[in-house]
């Protein structure tokens, strides 16, 4: 039988081609027409290539499978297997030399796709890693000779990256308003190293190294997927200090012997920011805050960016402007009373 039901209510077609091989698969619909009408046009496709030499017009469903075998093992994964089922829904059954870039672009979504928080608005930089996946589809079906271009989606502009840091005596301020141990030696140890929450909240005993002074951040748990050293100073080792005996594994945990933390208390954290005046801020900010500490301590881009993980030296460029030292030797080069002290001196000579 070339079309027949299954038990989900799917109908699948079941097409041997003329010298090939037997295929089937899922139409995609429950409605009986619609999956013949499926099946007939399959069918003179394959009929085309086998007769006339035509390629072979591949479903958008086999570009999604290449994408994600080529994404296994990879950390946003699980964020990738998201946007699949989302193109997936709008596409599926269609052609992938079918796609047209005014469609792709218009099928973005606006909001929020998770079912189990509010809605919310998507920000251009979300609608842009959506956009990311599907070109990346596209780019496989091309590279595999299954397309012979991908159309061009361009993304949207995004704002400038937002650096907001604090002053010492603020960040003082806050650590002493923070009433949840956990949270402010977490805070604390965030301003001393610049780590991600991910990276503090995954932290174990294994990965420390009191002596040395030393943490490490694994490649499974770096933003960039390489790993890196991270060096500890005395802040950070009172913070490490005065966790000891707090868990058997976790350097951070809420209660002992607790599971991982996932993101800071926000509750307790946005209470310490009200009282210690300090308004617009993030625990993320507070890696703004170190790094910008560094770079006004003449601390060499390149270096900051070793020490914080950044993979390019230009994510690391937005913090420069914090830093004019390398200026201060040029700045009386010209002056209006260098000009007058010459014009004395060469009148008297």
């Amino acid at each position: 039988m070339s079309i027949r039901k299954h038990q989900s209510g799917i109908w699948w077609v079941d097409i041997t081609p003329p010298g090939g091989k037997r295929i089937r698969r899922s139409t995609g619909t429950k409605n009986r027409q619609q999956a013949q009408e499926y099946h007939d046009r399959l069918k003179a496709q394959m009929w085309r290539v086998h007769q006339l030499g035509d390629k072979p017009k591949r479903l958008f469903e086999e570009a999604c499978i290449l994408f994600l075998n080529a994404s296994e093992g990879q950390r946003d994964y699980e964020t990738k297997v998201r946007h699949v089922k989302y193109w997936r829904d709008l596409f599926a059954g269609r052609t992938i030399c079918s796609l047209t870039s005014e469609e792709i672009v218009e099928s973005l979504p606006t909001h929020r796709t998770y079912t189990d928080r509010p809605t919310r608005k998507l920000t251009a930089g979300t609608r842009n890693r959506y956009l990311a996946s599907i070109r990346r589809m596209l780019s496989l079906a091309r590279d595999a000779g299954w397309i012979d271009w991908a159309p061009k989606l361009a993304p949207a502009s995004e704002p400038n990256v937002r650096v907001r840091w604090i002053t010492h005596s603020e960040a003082d301020r806050l650590l002493r308003h923070i009433t949840l141990e956990w949270v402010r030696d977490a805070c604390q140890f965030a301003l001393a190293t610049g780590c991600r929450a991910n990276e503090i909240f995954s932290l174990t005993w294994n990965k420390l190294d009191e002596r040395r002074k030393l943490a490490w951040v694994t490649n499974d748990i770096a933003k960039s997927g390489k790993a890196r050293p991270v060096p500890l100073n005395e802040d950070a080792l009172a913070v490490v200090r005065r966790r000891i005996g707090t868990h058997r594994s976790l350097v951070f945990s809420r209660v002992p012997d607790g599971p991982q933390i996932q993101q800071i208390d926000r509750r307790a954290f946005n209470e310490a920011l009200s009282r210690a005046g300090i308004q617009d801020f993030t625990f993320h900010d507070l890696r703004h805050t170190w790094a910008s500490w560094h770079v006004q301590s003449s601390t060499p881009l390149f270096v900051l960016k070793e020490l914080g993980g950044w993979e390019k030296l230009e994510m690391v460029k937005k913090y420069a402007h914090l830093d004019a030292g390398h200026l201060a030797e040029y700045v009386n080069v010209v002056t209006f009373r260098s000009q007058q002290e010459a014009e004395k001196q060469r009148a008297a000579g």
